[in-house]
């Protein structure tokens, strides 16, 4: 497929896809602008009518397949999140029969939003515990009733829809690209499609992809030189923790370096989204946070340039918020966990009070072993306002005698006791 045949068919794409909705502003954000010294633009694709990105591959997919007059009038997906609702939303604007297959897992905001998009268009069935069994089911639901399943991103039809994001850009900044591209990368779908449809020119935009450093498909790819499926991964930024980068996206991105690729960690992840929340009022998902916490890493490459952020989503359930909040914190090194040996002695409970500097909280104090004669075990969790008063508490501690082990970054342990 050469690059004009490409471009001719996201133009296409685009063009179809505002029967919709209008483009997606490009945003000039202030705030991020004045803290890297850049001009620091959004592209705000959590404002789709389905709050992400996912809808405009969904319609490509089905529309080309309707001009194509095939048979078909269902479609089917598998989906716990974003492209499940993009898929109902296609589904009921063509009039169309459509079936999702979702873990049984799933949050009932999910499944409830997918109702509510797809309406009397769609059936949701719920089946398996993990993705990878309600895909097999809708792969088989499909091969018996000849529905047309709609893949989440490995398929060219896919990638053409989600590359009317980079065309939007173009024509929201005047026709011409900015100095960089900072996106998400899940599948690939959406990188792939706006790598593709800025090539590699010369005077082409600098790219950089983000995924989260629990689930690093694309970069561990691209360090061996093939497509490899990671043997486990991080869940938290549950748009972008795909295990397999697709087939068809790897083809396009292969020819960047590992280091093209930004990895966050989820804890510091947590603090844009809340910044971006408490300083800016909008509301991302983890996976749309991935472009701007990422340009913490890459601030020195952008001082003095126009650089777009893709902001993939924002279908965000604020029940993950006591979460997102606690990782936060444990990230910027204000909150902590210990197991505490406390002598089973009158007093012994004081002394330990007496130690905490002004700043410091209790936020949880826990008996793991209640019958011990002479010590107890104890969980215990402490919040501070500052990194280095833990430095000066353990000191304290260790001149008292006082027996303790931080657990905070051990994660067996913190996910057994925390």
């Amino acid at each position: 497929m050469t690059s004009d045949t490409f471009h001719t068919r996201v133009a296409y794409a685009e063009n179809a896809l505002r029967q919709l909705f209008d483009a997606t502003p490009l945003q000039l954000n202030e705030h991020l602008s004045a803290r890297y010294g850049a001009r620091i633009f959004l592209k705000r694709e959590d404002l789709t009518p389905v709050r992400s990105y996912k809808i405009r591959g969904a319609f490509n997919f089905m529309r080309k397949r309707i001009e194509e007059g095939a048979a078909t009038r269902e479609f089917v997906c598998a989906s716990a999140g974003n492209h499940a609702q993009g898929f109902a939303f296609a589904c009921r604007h063509f009039g169309l029969k459509g079936r999702v297959f979702m873990p049984v897992t799933t949050p009932q905001q999910k499944i409830d939003k997918t109702r509510i998009f797809g309406g009397s268009a769609v059936e949701i069935e719920l089946t398996g515990d993990f993705f990878d069994d309600c895909y097999a089911a809708a792969k088989a639901y499909a091969q018996s009733s000849g529905a047309a399943m709609v893949p989440p991103f490995d398929h060219e039809d896919i990638i053409e829809g989600q590359a009317s994001v980079a065309r939007e850009i173009v024509a929201q900044l005047g026709g011409s690209a900015p100095d960089m591209v900072v996106m998400p990368v899940g599948g690939g779908g959406l990188s792939s499609g706006i790598a593709r449809f800025f090539g590699g020119g010369d005077d082409a935009p600098t790219l950089r992809f983000v995924e989260p450093a629990g689930a690093p498909s694309l970069h561990t790819s691209l360090t061996a030189g093939q497509l490899v499926r990671l043997p486990q991964l991080d869940g938290f930024v549950d748009g972008a923790a795909v295990a397999e980068i697709g087939a068809i996206p790897f083809e396009t991105l292969r020819r960047f370096r590992p280091n093209d690729v930004v990895l966050v960690p989820e804890g510091r992840l947590c603090q844009t989204m809340l910044e971006m929340l408490n300083i800016e009022g909008i509301v991302v998902e983890p996976a749309g946070a991935l472009a701007l916490d990422a340009l913490k890493d890459i601030q020195d490459e952008i001082a003095g340039k126009t650089v777009v952020c893709v902001v993939s989503g924002g279908n965000f359930d604020f029940e993950r918020l006591p979460d997102v909040k606690e990782r936060a914190l444990r990230a910027e090194g204000l909150k902590k966990y210990f197991i505490l040996r406390l002598p089973q002695r009158p007093g012994a409970l004081r002394d330990f009070l007496h130690l905490l500097g002004p700043d410091d909280d209790v936020a949880r104090f826990e008996y793991l072993k209640k019958s011990a004669r002479d010590f107890g075990s104890i969980l215990l969790g402490l919040e501070t306002k500052h990194p280095e008063a833990f430095p000066a508490l353990y000191e304290r501690l260790d001149a008292a005698g006082f027996v303790y082990q931080d657990i905070t970054d051990n994660r067996i342990m913190a996910d057994l006791l925390i």
